[in-house]
């Protein structure tokens, strides 16, 4: 089968030639409809070789859709043909965060070896795709598989992210989301969805500003220099309650601590390297500082219905398998508008 692979450090991804899986005790084989590309793979493939956490080569593809096409001995709950979405932080399901159906803090999975398929374990990039257990399965039904495909990472990562601030998004308060591309788009259509909140969005230029007005963004902001005191000036100097930033560099975890009110939640999400300090005078008056780590599978769940609702709507630009490189060089640029989806079998 053709797969998207990171074969070497520094390396482009490329499309290889690979035997085809076969499902052993309690997995089951999907046939891959369609699989997300995101910058997290970007930033794997930007680490030296000493920081790699696993071998190469490696399968890209976190975020994947599919049919259940052969079911390995042993599993059950599906039946071949089942349209399913794959919740991608495997866990080893027993520790004490997995018994609360939190496989994504799972206590043992470095330990035993688990890693989440395309970081990892081999990904949905390919037109085929093992998955360890059925629990790792849910439903697709009548969603459309290419739009559901990002919804497994770039819609499960910001609601898990917006439910730890519900109780700060009451009516009156605001909500900034910095950087609106595959998470921080979902993410502007959940808030409506779920808050009274008022929405500003920031982001580099004005295609991406369009974009987050279309979904739903209440106020648009240039990122930038003033982007933080222009925060405050929409909001008469109080701050935002919550500022979710989906891009996590330097500037602007920067700009998000400048910009969150007294008692607001700052939630870095991006995985851009920056950080921000935590102390009496460094940020507001308790103002809290989180870093989550994509969500739950009863998280995903809702966030499949919410989307069953049309409440959440995620924009795609489609590529073929030969084109996933293409896809890739695109994000990396800056150039995807929405979500890159690859559709392996076509």
């Amino acid at each position: 089968m053709k797969a998207l692979q990171y074969r070497t450090v520094g390396a482009e991804p490329e499309v290889v030639d690979v035997p085809d899986p076969e499902p052993g005790p309690g997995q089951l084989l999907l046939k891959v409809t369609a699989a997300g590309v995101c910058h997290s793979d970007i930033a794997v493939m930007s680490w030296p070789a000493e920081q790699l956490p696993f071998p190469l080569p490696l399968t890209l593809g976190h975020e994947g859709v599919g049919t259940v096409a052969a079911l390995g001995p042993g599993a059950t709950g599906f039946e071949v043909g089942d349209a399913v979405a794959v919740y991608g932080p495997w866990g080893c399901g027993s520790c004490h965060m997995c018994a609360q159906g939190k496989e994504n803090y799972c206590l043992r999975a470095a330990e035993l070896g688990i890693r989440p398929p395309g970081l990892g374990a081999p990904g949905a990039i390919a037109e085929y795709l093992l998955v360890d257990n059925p629990r790792h399965l849910v439903p697709l039904g009548v969603l459309d598989p290419v739009r559901a495909a990002p919804l497994t990472d770039a819609g499960l990562t910001p609601y898990h992210a917006i439910k730890i601030s519900l109780p700060k998004l009451l009516p009156g308060s605001t909500a900034v989301v910095i950087g609106t591309g595959g998470l921080g788009h979902v993410a502007i259509q959940l808030l409506r969805a779920m808050t009274a909140a008022r929405v500003v969005a920031l982001d580099l230029t004005e295609e991406k500003l369009a974009l987050a007005r279309a979904v739903g963004a209440h106020e648009t902001v240039l990122s930038g220099a003033s982007a933080a005191a222009s925060v405050r000036e929409l909001t008469n100097g109080r701050g935002a309650e919550v500022v979710l930033d989906f891009v996590g560099a330097p500037p602007t975890t920067t700009a998000a601590g400048a910009m969150a009110a007294v008692e607001g939640d700052v939630t870095i999400v991006g995985l851009g390297g920056g950080t921000l300090p935590v102390g009496f005078g460094a940020l507001p008056y308790e103002a809290s500082v989180t870093s989550p780590y994509w969500g739950t599978r009863a998280e995903l769940i809702e966030v499949l219905d919410l989307a069953r609702a049309g409440s959440v709507d995620v924009h795609v630009e489609t590529y073929t398998m030969d084109e996933a490189p293409r896809a890739y060089q695109r994000l990396h640029d800056g150039l995807v508008n929405g979500r890159a989806v690859i559709l392996p079998n076509g």
